[in-house]
């Protein structure tokens, strides 16, 4: 019984090391070489990588745009995949669906369901047009923000959109998503003022 215990307690042991040698060991092997193949980013280049605009506009570049100016892009870039108008359903709808949410046929417009203005600015800024991501100046993305506000009726054609006055649009679905309270994911963001 005495040696039985010895021996379970010499595997314990063992299992014990091996673990340890293991997480010892990893963080060399995360380390391998590259090879000669690529480099580290620049620091510019990884400011060029960081796009995504929070709810509050930090970080929202100089520039400005309104709906007038925006339509033309939209036609020009974004109609292909969007259709004239933002509304028809054989394309990504963009337009309507206010008051859709709690139905049994919802419809996720950016008028029905984006909570802020700035998240739309972000995403056109980092994903439109589909064929050319990234592509449009900061003047055509907040120009093409305005015009996508203004299709869904939340701002008028002539309101000009800059890093100031985005970020204090109240979208329609602005209260209705619940803050995620999980430790784990961070601090919520603040929202901008209303």
């Amino acid at each position: 019984m005495v040696a039985s215990r010895t021996s379970m307690s010499s595997r314990l042991a063992l299992a014990a090391a091996l673990v340890a040698l293991v997480a010892a060991a990893w963080p060399a092997a995360a380390q391998l070489p590259t090879y000669g193949l690529g480099r580290a980013p620049t620091a510019e280049e990884i400011k060029a990588w960081d796009l995504t605009i929070p709810p509050d506009g930090q970080g929202l570049p100089p520039g400005r745009g309104t709906a007038a100016l925006g339509k033309p892009v939209y036609v020009q870039r974004c109609a292909i995949c969007h259709g004239e108008t933002g509304t028809d359903p054989k394309y990504f709808v963009l337009v309507g669906g206010r008051g859709t949410l709690n139905t049994d046929k919802p419809l996720k417009t950016i008028g029905s369901y984006w909570p802020y203005a700035t998240t739309l600015w972000s995403y056109v800024r980092r994903t439109q047009p589909f064929d050319e991501p990234g592509s449009l100046t900061p003047d055509e993305v907040y120009a093409v923000t305005a015009y996508l506000l203004h299709l869904n009726g939340i701002v008028k054609e002539d309101d000009v959109l800059d890093a100031t006055t985005l970020p204090r649009i109240q979208m329609p679905n602005r209260d209705g998503f619940v803050p995620d309270a999980r430790p784990d994911v961070g601090r919520r963001p603040k929202t901008p003022p209303r």
